[in-house]
């Protein structure tokens, strides 16, 4: 378990797409990279392009989505998906794509 207590401390941040920090798109993807940095997405939109993302304490998604907070025991170098907000977190090894 990354955190003794099984919760985001709240400080700790993550890059986040701004989509998903407005609630403008749900979260859909949570990761735990392999060093250790935590990065949520929209699952829909590219995280990559300019603005997209930014840097915030991942407790502002925790508390607006509490099943982001159960994501708190990701182990390092796992993802966790969902389609939808109302359907479970899948979690498996994430691996980049061109890896």
């Amino acid at each position: 378990m990354p955190f003794e207590d099984g919760h985001f401390p709240d400080n700790l941040g993550a890059v986040v797409q701004r989509t998903v920090l407005t609630g403008q798109e749900p979260p859909r993807i949570v990761i735990h990279e392999e060093d250790n940095d935590w990065l949520i997405g929209d699952g829909v939109n590219d995280p990559n392009l300019d603005g997209a993302s930014v840097v915030v304490c991942i407790s502002h998604i925790a508390d607006a989505d509490p099943s982001v907070a159960e994501l708190a025991t990701l182990p390092i170098g796992y993802i966790a998906e969902r389609d939808e907000p109302h359907l479970p977190w899948t979690i498996t090894v994430h691996e980049w794509a061109d890896e």
